[in-house]
Order: structure tokens, then C-alpha cells, then sequence
């Protein structure tokens, strides 16, 4: 056997180790997800495209790039289910509106000031209460921000692709990882507890002291942070 089949075959051995130690995550996701859809959406569906996000992270993940791959993988396989439920959108399209409009605050303050974004910044600048900025992070369902929805075309984001659909372009899984380590102390601290521990929000606001709904708004708000610092994510062209 030459060097490259050896090379592909142990490339195949070790995504088929990771398929298979995660294929479980599949599950739990898709039975977390489904208790926040529609009663005709079918848990099978989901499993289904999970199983698909995990097969392509298993190909693409690189350990040298600061996720674990649980949580690479966890996001991966919520994109992919909930892509596949996107011609069945039930969120209202206000609130798609409002939680691009975050983004792009997050993203201004952010470029001008060099740090994240505070909520307080991000409300005044919105020109909203505090309490009504959390509101919109907590109807924003949780991990429902990776979605494929289409920008309006008034939005100064003039691109209608879909962050995740770039997820096997190398520069993109660097970006993304890097995206991750950088989110502020308590929202990551929430993104590692959901996605790789795999605690509910319940869990979660107990370990960090907050209610349910506040370790929602907590997630919700660091999802939005990485699709605002990723907004200007071009594909390669080489």
C-alpha cells in the first residue's frame, strides 16, 4: 500500500472513530431541539441531518484549531438539523430581524472599541431597554441563530449565504474556532457547558448562578457574537 492510500485510509479510520463515538450526540441534540419545534417535525428527520453535520465535521475538524470537537461537532450537527427544518420556519420573521440588528451593533462596537460588546452598549445603541434587549435574545430560540434565513435585501449585508454552509472551507473552520475561544469568559464558559458537557439551560444556570431563562439569553448572546465577528467571512477563492 503507498503512502497516500495509507494516508486516506487513516484518515477514513479516525472520521469513522469520531462518527461513532459521537453518533449518541446525534440523539440527544435532536430530542433537545425537537422539545423548541413544531409538532410535524419528526425526530427522525432530525437525527437523520445530524448524522450528516457530524460525518462532515468528522472530515473537517482539526485539533490544532482551539474547539474540542465535541464542540465543534455539537454546533455542526444543530446547523445541519436546523437547516433541514428552515422551509418549515415558524419564527417569527421580526425576530430574525431584530437578532441580525444585534449582530451588526456587536460587530460596530466591536470594530470601534477593540473589545466585546456590553449589553448596555448594544440596547442604547438599538435605542431599546436593557430588559428589552434581553427579551429579544430570549424569543431568539436557543441555537436557532445558525439558521440558513435569508438577509433582508435592505440590510447593509448584502450576502444571503449561509455561515455554516462554508463550514468545510478550511480559513472558515479556523475563523470559527478562533471565533470560539475568543467569545468573553461566562459565554464561552455556557457554549462549553451546552455543547461539549451537554447540560440543559437548566444545569447551566445553576452552575453559573442565573436562572433558566438567563443562561438562554446568556447563549443566545454568544451566538450572535460569532456570527457578528464572522459576518465579513469570505470564502476563499483560491
Amino acid at each position: 500500500m503507498n503512502g497516500i492510500a495509507m494516508y486516506t485510509n487513516l484518515q477514513a479510520k479516525t472520521a469513522g472513530e469520531l462518527v461513532a463515538t459521537h453518533a449518541p450526540l446525534v440523539k440527544r441534540i435532536a430530542y433537545h431541539l425537537l422539545a423548541k419545534l413544531p409538532d410535524n417535525v419528526l425526530v427522525e428527520d432530525l437525527i437523520q441531518a445530524g448524522m450528516l453535520g457530524l460525518l462532515e465535521a468528522s472530515s473537517n475538524y482539526n485539533d490544532q484549531q482551539g474547539a474540542s470537537f465535541a464542540t465543534y461537532a455539537g454546533i455542526r450537527i444543530r446547523g445541519a438539523m436546523l437547516d433541514d427544518v428552515r422551509r418549515t420556519d415558524w419564527t417569527p420573521r421580526s425576530v430574525h430581524r431584530k437578532a441580525r440588528q444585534i449582530t451588526q451593533v456587536m460587530q460596530q462596537i466591536e470594530q470601534e472599541t477593540g473589545r466585546d460588546a456590553r449589553d448596555t452598549e448594544i440596547a442604547a445603541l438599538l435605542e431599546i431597554t436593557i430588559e428589552e434587549y434581553h427579551k429579544i435574545l430570549q424569543d431568539s430560540t436557543c441555537c436557532r441563530l445558525f439558521s440558513t434565513d435569508e438577509l433582508d435585501n435592505d440590510d447593509h449585508q448584502a450576502s444571503s449565504e449561509n455561515i455554516l454552509e462554508n463550514i468545510n472551507e478550511d480559513d472558515f473552520r479556523v475563523a470559527l474556532m478562533e471565533a470560539i475561544s475568543s467569545l468573553p469568559e461566562r459565554e464561552q464558559m455556557v457554549v462549553s457547558l451546552y455543547y461539549d458537557e451537554e447540560l440543559n439551560l437548566k444545569e447551566i444556570g445553576n452552575v453559573i448562578g442565573v436562572s433558566e431563562s438567563r443562561a438562554c439569553q446568556i447563549n443566545n448572546q454568544a451566538m450572535l457574537r460569532l456570527k457578528s465577528r464572522l459576518l465579513n467571512y469570505a470564502p476563499s477563492t483560491s
